[in-house]
């Protein structure tokens, strides 16, 4: 089975450079018909230029492809609906979204200001909000989307000196959580890829030279062609870096009940093994899903009692 994108329309957000660039790059190579978004700015968010969009259209047109170039800054809704109305007035349907635009004002949160945590939440998780609402409506009508967004291990796990941008990478799981359930009906599956790629993002960082060269960006954009396959999963986020894939995954352990006089700090602590135990542990369909455990819980514990 080869999976190609033919007929598909896809904006691809941050696709200037780096991963987004290659995103765009093997999308078109597949068939898809590629929006090649960049607001051209610098990794902390400054400046902004067409140019870098406008090179991998060209690339993208002399392999043989069909591209067109936008400048859209994401934390803008108007500038995003420009975006898409480019899209329908040139193809007339919207199949693939993916949210990769991005920056990084890294700084211990005690030396943080304020509008660096803002600004960085704005990009990565308002953003990814307002693309994605600006082409919902679209995927609905059509019965047909898929949509990615951009998570990171720093948002999964932390990572000193980025509680801006791990916040927001968490963000956008909690965004895709929701939107897999309100997509569903319509066939619009929602995912998160969690990248480890040497970018200019990540060229700062520390990571040894030998260690960066086994990390190259198409390595992750295999990853990215699978989550907007028509065969894809929903709710997936995939880990990709250096060849290696992987799922992280929300587990709940299964827990205890106390009675009400156990209901305190003290019995929490006597009993903090049992409820750290990941026996039994589970995936929840939802968030009402933990509501009706504990539930149950409780009235199988007063059955006994009774």
């Amino acid at each position: 089975m080869t999976i190609r994108y033919d007929g598909k329309v896809a904006i691809v957000t941050g696709a200037g450079n780096g991963l987004g660039r290659s995103h765009a790059l093997v999308l078109a190579a597949r068939g898809a018909k590629v929006v090649v978004n960049d607001l051209g700015g610098t990794v902390d968010g400054s400046g902004g230029a067409l140019t870098a969009a406008e090179t991998v259209v060209k690339e993208i047109i002399a392999a043989g492809g069909e591209a067109i170039a936008n400048g859209a800054n994401v934390t803008k809704a108007d500038e995003v609906e420009a975006m898409v109305k480019q899209a329908m007035d040139t193809w007339g349907r919207i199949d693939i979204l993916v949210n990769n635009a991005g920056i990084l004002r890294d700084k211990s949160f005690s030396k943080m200001p304020l509008s660096d945590f803002q600004l960085v939440v704005d990009v990565h998780l308002m953003g990814a909000a307002t693309c994605t609402k600006a082409v919902w409506d679209i995927m609905k009508a059509q019965e047909y989307g898929r949509i990615v967004k951009t998570s990171s291990s720093s948002g999964l796990y932390g990572n000193f000196g980025q509680s801006n941008y791990g916040a927001a990478k968490m963000g956008v799981v909690g965004l895709m959580n929701v939107l897999h359930l309100e997509g569903a009906k319509y066939n619009i599956k929602v995912n998160a890829l969690a990248p480890a790629a040497a970018t200019r993002m990540t060229e700062n960082l520390g990571i040894d030279e030998e260690e960066l060269a086994l990390m190259k960006v198409e390595a992750v954009s295999a990853g990215l062609l699978y989550l907007v396959s028509e065969e894809a999963e929903s709710r997936l986020v995939l880990c990709a870096g250096a060849g290696g894939y992987a799922a992280t995954r929300i587990y709940e352990t299964e827990g205890i009940y106390l009675p009400p006089e156990q209901q305190n700090p003290e019995s929490i602590a006597a009993n903090i093994e049992s409820i750290l135990d990941p026996a039994g542990q589970h995936l929840s369909v939802q968030g009402a899903d933990q509501s009706i455990k504990f539930v149950k819980k409780a009235k199988a514990a007063l059955s006994e009692t009774a």
